[in-house]
């Protein structure tokens, strides 16, 4: 564990490290397009965050390359490899995309190469457990396609999902927290070297995520683009793939009786195997949506618009911030939901914590606009946005017919005039009145 810890300290820090520099040249490369009608930031950004994750990508494989404990896994298994030829290749039309706004067919093709590579050296789906049937060998035609598939419809998920400031890395890191402790589970639990590699996969893509993010957080300084989120999105479907190519079902020592007992038995471990994109469900399930939406309208799929699952918390009436720990709070439930199931299937508690959770969210989720108001003898020592807003002093006609010439030395009847900041902006890049307090100039003419 201390060395898992260890590379996912170094590829933290080194994306860290490097996202400021990449900023800058972001912006001198010119890689800062003008606002579109669906996003929601206000100013111009730049992108290419994901050249920083790159190499901290780099950084993190060769950092493990060097320890003693996990050196094994690139003398035993070419899959790292693999993973950083396909993840190179994608990264580089990330890149591009991200500079010259390249064609969806285009990067379509590019993910499914990608694909293809890592499929060519070794990273591919091999078996597959079905319920009533047992463990199903896969052909290497079946394997290619499947794999293909998966890495192309995580891709495009986490690229989907990645719309509003910290939410793409934030909600792949909680994905790839519940996979790490899921492959290193069969890693360490069952002494399986074979899932060395996927829990390598995962801690890495953690730090990635975890040393980005100080930098996205709302309000963000740089996007990671599609450099960035089509990296992370094919590093978790690697993951996923790592496992199921190389961790022997037999390993595990849970068949027996039957088959139709032993697949019974085993299904609870193998459901992030089967459902990898369990861990990802909010960002598919978006995913899904966009392409029936669009469809739907006639549109392409790969058309963009604002109707994504962001967009519609914002237009509910959930503040930025908050829309993105709602979505962090859903996708931690279903990847730990699924984490704990896999673990203890027949936890009557469990059941029982997801529903009670689920019901928290759905709370939240109907009051978007709730604010929590202190009692009234607490207002002395509760900040200000906690406490009850006093009356008003007079009507709103008597206080438009006062206008300039009424006095307003309490301040009450100017706040109520001052139109309200448009929802949804930061501070930084409001629109209107910037200041809270009357104009000096004018108050001195009066005096």
């Amino acid at each position: 564990m201390r060395d898992y810890l260890l590379t996912l300290c170094v590829t933290a820090a080194v994306t860290y490290l490097l996202t400021g520099p990449v900023r800058k040249f972001a912006i001198a490369t010119g890689a800062m397009p003008e606002i579109r009608a669906r996003d929601v930031h206000r100013e111009p950004t730049p992108r290419l965050g994901g050249i920083a994750m790159f190499f901290g990508l780099c950084a993190g494989l060769l950092v493990a390359d060097h320890l003693q404990n996990l050196n094994s896994v690139f003398e035993q298994s070419n899959e790292p490899r693999a993973l950083l030829s396909g993840a190179a290749l994608i990264w580089l039309i990330g890149v591009l995309d991200d500079k010259f706004e390249l064609d969806a067919l285009i990067k379509l093709g590019a993910q499914m190469i990608s694909a293809g590579v890592m499929v060519a050296q070794g990273l591919t789906i091999l078996w597959l457990p079905i319920p009533g049937v047992g463990t199903v060998a896969l052909t290497p035609w079946q394997g290619t396609l499947l794999t293909v598939a998966l890495v192309v419809l995580t891709i495009n998920a986490v690229n989907f999902v990645d719309g509003l400031d910290g939410l793409a890395a934030g909600m792949v890191c909680i994905a790839a927290a519940a996979f790490f402790l899921y492959a290193y589970r069969l890693w360490y639990g069952y002494t399986i070297e074979a899932a060395a590699p996927a829990t390598l996969f995962a801690a890495i893509l953690m730090g990635m995520c975890l040393g980005f993010l100080p930098h996205n957080m709302h309000p963000a300084r740089i996007f990671m683009g599609d450099s960035g989120s089509m990296l992370i999105g094919l590093i978790l479907a690697a993951s996923a793939i790592s496992i199921t190519g190389q961790v022997d079902p037999d390993a595990l020592k849970i068949f027996e009786g039957s088959t139709r007992q032993a697949t019974h038995a085993a299904l609870p471990v193998f459901i992030p195997l089967v459902l990898p994109l369990t861990i990802i469900a909010i960002p598919m399930a978006d995913l899904v949506l966009a392409i029936v939406r669009r469809t739907w309208k006639g549109q392409s799929p790969f058309a963009a618009d604002r109707g994504h699952l962001h967009h519609r918390l914002l237009e509910i009436g959930h503040s930025h911030s908050r829309a993105v720990l709602i979505m962090y709070f859903w996708s931690a439930l279903i990847a730990f939901g699924t984490l704990a199931y896999s673990v203890h299937s027949t936890s009557m508690w469990i059941v029982l914590g997801v529903v009670a959770l689920s019901a928290i969210g759905l709370v939240l989720l109907l009051l978007p606009r709730f604010t929590p108001r202190a009692p009234r003898w607490a207002q002395s020592v509760v900040p200000p946005r906690y406490r009850r807003r006093k009356p008003a002093v007079a009507p709103v006609e008597a206080a438009g017919s006062a206008g300039a010439t009424g006095p307003a030395g309490d301040g009450e009847t100017a706040e109520e005039e001052r139109e309200p900041v448009p929802a949804g902006v930061n501070g930084a890049t409001a629109i209107g009145h910037r200041s809270r307090f009357p104009d000096r100039s004018k108050a001195g003419a009066r005096g």
